[in-house]
């Protein structure tokens, strides 16, 4: 359903995206933001899944400056060469990746003539919520587990358009006390639990949780639908 096309960011930076079209007119534009696992058959067939609601997907690599064409899989190898590409981007200089995550709003707005949404997982879903913190052009996000969005620095940020946030309540890295702490800090978000475990939106992972993710899938297109199109 999708093909890899090359943004270009504020900087002059190319960087791939898959990129997911719907078969009628798109109803806006929605970013896909993905794990530390790279554009992977997992974040490909999300973003085809949102093409198939009728919104164009996009699917930027937010690993492009430190290695291009990172498709891991779900092992502790890949595991551990997906924290060594995490850590050399967050290391980078500001802006870092959100001027690629920048890129790609700018993108899924124009190829798509409407408003944009973006939906990130694990590390992406802390990156959805810096970029409606931080960037423009977003008329909803909603992070999945978003690794390290329930720590004092990131609860601090002020989102710029509507959020609704999913956590796991069997999840090994984001306690159900700080979640507690976003929650309270963020009146203004949707903040919704699962009984499942990190990573349960994944069906390539063994924390796969059907209802959970089904339910979650089902909210956030609710919300995307208030709000981009």
């Amino acid at each position: 359903m999708g093909q890899f096309v090359e943004l270009t960011a504020a900087d002059g930076q190319q960087i791939a995206a898959y990129v997911a079209q719907p078969a009628g007119r798109p109803r806006g534009g929605i970013v896909v933001v993905q794990e530390i696992f790279g554009v992977n058959s997992h974040i490909r067939s999300v973003a085809d899944g949102y093409a198939g609601e009728g919104y164009l997907a996009v699917a930027p690599s937010a690993f492009e400056r430190v290695q291009p064409g990172v498709e891991l899989s779900y092992t502790d190898a890949g595991i551990q060469q997906g924290m060594i590409h995490k850590n050399a981007v967050e290391a980078l200089p500001a802006p870092g990746v959100m001027q690629d995550l920048q890129a790609a709003i700018g993108y899924a707005a124009r190829q798509s003539g409407g408003k944009v949404g973006m939906v990130g997982y694990c590390w992406g879903g802390l990156l959805t919520w810096r970029a409606v913190c931080t960037l423009n052009g977003l008329a909803a996000a909603v992070p999945y587990y978003g690794g390290g969005v329930t720590t004092p620095d990131e609860i601090a940020r002020q989102p710029k358009a509507p959020v609704q946030a999913h956590f796991a309540e069997q999840d090994g890295w984001i306690s159900l006390a700080s979640v507690e702490a976003f929650r309270q800090a963020h009146p203004e978000a949707q903040v919704f639990t699962y009984a499942a475990g990190h990573g349960f939106n994944c069906d390539q992972r063994s924390a796969w949780n059907e209802a959970a993710a089904k339910l979650a899938r089902e909210r956030t297109l609710a919300l995307f639908a208030r709000h981009v199109g």
